[in-house]
């Protein structure tokens, strides 16, 4: 049995079954690509430039596809900046370095929302009826597009918006990451022999991919590392905090 088999239960992918990735380049979404490959889905890997400072995540989600063997891999570019509203497009406004009450700064509006769309346009396209994403509802850092009840309203949608949907070639939104700790993802991840170094989380990476080791994205992660057990293959900045 696969490592991704339990992911699925009842739903194995039959041969030549193919889905639509969104590829962010970090810890979640290279899981979710590796687990869509371990149950036997050809992966076609969908990463957004949307004017993110991270930028590294970009190149890590390149290597990730590459080492997890995608069959295809697009990088489509829109301005999420031109929007502002977050400190991930805004670098006017602060990366947060400790935790924060209620929806942190760098909740992107419509970000997840935007990204979907964009992935249902490409599904379609490849008249393909699965898109997987990697959004997680435990530990995580509270955005409201990262819950299942958007998972479930989004997939609704995309069945009432698409002539395949209409025409009763229905979609399916998964996110098999959803209901899992951090160290859970950690594992199944390692289980299906994904290279953890060549993912980028950091909210503020430099433009080699090294974390800043305080934002919150690399304390969640830094963080599952150690539930986990398992050693922390990030790349800290020479700054970083021990």
């Amino acid at each position: 049995m696969s490592p991704a088999a339990d992911r699925f239960p009842g739903d194995a992918a039959e041969p030549g079954r193919a889905a639509v990735v969104l590829l962010s380049g970090g810890l979640d979404s290279a899981t979710c690509l590796a687990l869509a490959r371990a149950a036997g889905y050809a992966c076609h890997a969908l990463s957004v430039d949307y004017g993110q400072r991270h930028r590294a995540e970009l190149k890590a989600a390149r290597r990730v596809a590459a080492s997890l063997g995608a069959v295809s891999h697009r990088v489509i570019r829109i301005d999420l900046g031109a929007i502002g509203g977050s400190a991930l497009t805004d670098p006017s406004i602060p990366v947060p370095e400790a935790p924060t009450q209620g929806i942190p700064a760098t909740y992107v509006p419509a970000r997840n929302t935007t990204l979907l769309s964009l992935s249902l346009g490409l599904a379609e396209a490849l008249e393909l009826r699965e898109i997987f994403i990697g959004v997680n509802a435990v530990d995580y850092s509270g955005y409201p597009d990262c819950r299942p009840e958007f998972i479930a309203a989004f997939e609704d949608l995309a069945n009432l918006a698409t002539r395949a949907g209409v025409e009763g070639r229905r979609f399916r939104i998964r996110a098999p990451l959803l209901t899992m700790t951090k160290a859970e993802i950690i594992g199944v991840g390692t289980a299906c022999r994904l290279d953890y170094s060549l993912t980028v989380s950091c909210y503020q990476a430099d433009a080699d991919g090294r974390a800043c080791g305080v934002c919150d994205s690399c304390r969640i992660r830094r963080a599952g590392f150690d539930a986990a057990g398992l050693p922390d293959p990030t790349r800290y900045r020479t700054d970083a905090p021990a």
